[in-house]
């Protein structure tokens, strides 16, 4: 159902079912297609709400019909993500579609999502299906291990799955050695068995500076 044509634009064959994706990212389509927009960005009132506490701007469009859609965003590289039952927390603003098989929720990330501005939680992708994400740069998906944990700059992270435990921790940032940090430095460390995708262009956002 999802593929990509390059590396910065979707292809999604839609044969009944619903592709949620962010709004405006559709850059052509033929066959016959209906829009809906959503509010919010998680199901139901609870992501509505989740939404407007954190003040996270996150608008979805819903289609349906019969023919290819094409999304893109920014031209931004894409990635798919095969999800087998298991959940995707991903950055809001790298989400770019999901297919009608996965559900989109919102769950609580603490510090990391305070200290960057963008409100307390990330969202969530689960079920059995594919979503694309989007990176500044062609992302690269980190393993992490039980041997071998991994340590992210916030700036840098897009998006992780699998069984992993995520904690903060004060210390040096890339930034800090080049003179850029203000404050108090940290970084997002991720312990078990996983997958990490980063980006190797940092959003601009306060990021790792608390």
């Amino acid at each position: 159902m999802f593929r990509l044509q390059g590396s910065k634009v979707l292809a999604v064959d839609v044969t009944g079912d619903a592709v949620k994706a962010k709004n405006g990212s559709m850059v052509a389509y033929d066959g016959q297609m209906d829009f809906k927009k959503l509010s919010g960005g998680g199901e139901g009132l609870r992501g509505m709400v989740t939404r407007r506490l954190t003040g996270e701007q996150m608008t979805v469009m819903e289609v349906r019909g019969q023919g290819t859609c094409w999304f893109a965003d920014r031209a931004s590289e894409i990635s798919l993500v095969q999800l087998q039952g298991d959940k995707l927390y991903v950055e809001s603003s790298n989400l770019l579609a999901t297919d009608a098989g996965l559900r989109t929720g919102t769950t609580f990330t603490g510090l990391r999502g305070a200290s960057q501005g963008n409100g307390l939680f990330t969202t969530t992708v689960e079920g059995h299906g594919q979503a694309a994400i989007t990176s500044d740069g062609p992302a690269v998906v980190l393993r992490v291990s039980p041997q071998y944990p991994l340590s992210v700059d916030p700036g840098a992270y897009v998006a992780h799955q699998g069984n992993l435990r995520q904690s903060f921790q004060s210390g040096v940032t890339f930034r800090t050695f080049l003179g850029e940090g203000g404050g108090e430095a940290f970084q997002i460390r991720f312990e078990g068995d996983g997958l990490v995708y980063v980006q190797p262009s940092e959003r601009n956002t306060i990021a790792g500076d608390v």
